[in-house]
């Protein structure tokens, strides 16, 4: 029980250093790590051991991809690829559901893009799109919000699942697969709630320019979506692959399979149809590019060998035993990792944070909960991206995101995002727990 009120007072301490301090995550995390291996009596070489083999193995795993998922990204936000999308889902589903759309831009491009930046990209596309219908703006901005959200903190390559992964041991395919089961339920309840609820409020736009940035042609829909499916496709069939029953057999197409479908060759295969989103006469704006991305995912990687640390170090301690108390709760296991990060998120803002925070204090929870198999730990890291859902308010970048690009006031924004983050969060968790009753 004192380990356990000793974590609650370190994690309250890295919500208020990063809430309130605008400390860095890294550094917060690390300072956790070292203040919890004091507070609960590790030796220092034990302690020391753990946070230096806690960064070095979850970045072992993982460190590559975050890197070619977010070169992914980046080419997809600069060339003009994601606004490709986006027009044409609007082509198939047709100006009238153009909600429709909005979301299933926003679920698509959201796999290799943060979310906050897939709504800056698409949000003037949403305001032409309002203006053209008629459709309220925050019907739109709910709609595209929450696709975005639903990937984000559910489908890798998106860095937080990765992250949660790495840190459980989970197997990436596993959870990808599962996670598009997950998301796509959770997606639907935003969508309707979008339609039916946030209809009743009326924002006033300006009509946006819509001219391509920088004068560039933009790719084609199919160069555009390629390096997003491409990856999914590649590490699903290395799944499917090494299923027992062994549906490829065990020859050449196997190993083929489970080669493609490594995680890191899979993005890598990502990342070289990205380049094709770029002309052959723009190497130096290609270049820049492959920088800024790479800048960007450095970030990204310090934070999650943080979090990785601060989970190891939380494996030398007894909190396991204390957890082993609600192995017996009715296979309920999920709840605690998703209140946990649910309790993260609304304290601190960052969904990612919360993800690699809550990863790191369920890793010894997982075989006193019941979910230390290979479903049950890749439905852990999906109920903690469910609790990363809950809720994102005015803590929360992406809230205000959402609010200053479809020119919503904060009122509005709390009655219309906010809702909806709640309605999806719970959502997840209700088909989460479905699947650990008949999976786990």
């Amino acid at each position: 029980m004192i380990t356990f009120l000793w974590l609650l007072a370190v994690v309250a301490a890295i919500i208020w250093m990063t809430a309130r301090l605008k400390l860095h995550p890294f550094l917060a995390l690390m300072f956790g790590s070292i203040v919890m291996g004091f507070l609960t009596g590790l030796a220092v070489i034990d302690m020391l051991g753990a946070i230096s083999g806690g960064f070095g193995s979850t970045l072992q795993s993982i460190g590559i991809v975050i890197a070619a998922g977010t070169i992914i990204g980046e080419y997809l936000d600069r060339s003009g690829g994601a606004r490709v999308l986006a027009n044409k889902l609007l082509s198939w589903v047709g100006e009238k559901n153009s909600p429709i759309a909005m979301s299933m831009t926003g679920y698509i491009v959201s796999i290799p893009v943060f979310c906050d930046s897939g709504f800056i990209v698409l949000s003037s596309l949403m305001k032409a799109i309002g203006k053209r219908t008629n459709i309220s703006i925050a019907v739109l901005a709910v709609a595209l919000a929450s696709g975005l959200y639903a990937t984000h903190v559910f489908v890798p390559p998106t860095p937080g699942p990765l992250a949660a992964a790495a840190t459980l041991g989970a197997d990436i395919g596993r959870v990808l697969i599962m996670g598009l089961i997950v998301s796509v339920p959770v997606m639907i309840v935003a969508l309707l709630w979008a339609k039916y609820w946030c209809g009743r409020y009326h924002i006033e736009i300006e009509l946006p320019d819509e001219s391509e940035d920088e004068g560039r042609s933009a790719p084609s829909f199919t160069i555009a979506i390629a390096p997003i499916l491409a990856p999914i496709f590649l590490i699903a069939f290395k799944s499917i692959a090494e299923y027992p029953t062994e549906p490829l057999g065990d020859g050449y197409l196997f190993n083929a399979m489970v080669f493609l479908g490594d995680p890191i060759i899979a993005l890598f295969v990502g990342v070289l149809m990205a380049f094709f989103m770029v002309g052959n006469g723009e190497k130096r704006i290609k270049n820049l590019w492959l920088e800024e991305a790479l800048k960007k995912a450095g970030v990204i990687i310090l934070i999650t060998g943080a979090g990785g640390a601060f989970g190891a170090v939380l494996r030398e301690t007894d909190l396991g035993d204390f957890a082993a108390q609600f192995a017996t709760a009715g296979n309920m296991g999920v709840l605690i990792p998703f209140l946990i990060a649910a309790f993260l998120k609304t304290a601190q803002g960052s969904s990612t944070v919360a993800i690699i925070t809550a990863a790191a204090i369920c890793a010894p929870l997982l075989e006193p909960l019941g979910f230390d198999s290979v479903n049950g730990t890749a439905l852990i890291v999906l109920a903690i991206g469910a609790g990363s859902l809950t809720v994102s308010h005015v803590n929360d970048s992406y809230f205000w995101v959402v609010a200053k690009f479809s020119e919503m006031d904060t009122a509005t924004a709390l009655k219309t995002h906010t809702t909806t983050t709640l309605l999806m969060g719970i959502t997840g968790l209700v088909v989460i727990q479905i699947m650990a009753w008949l999976l786990v």
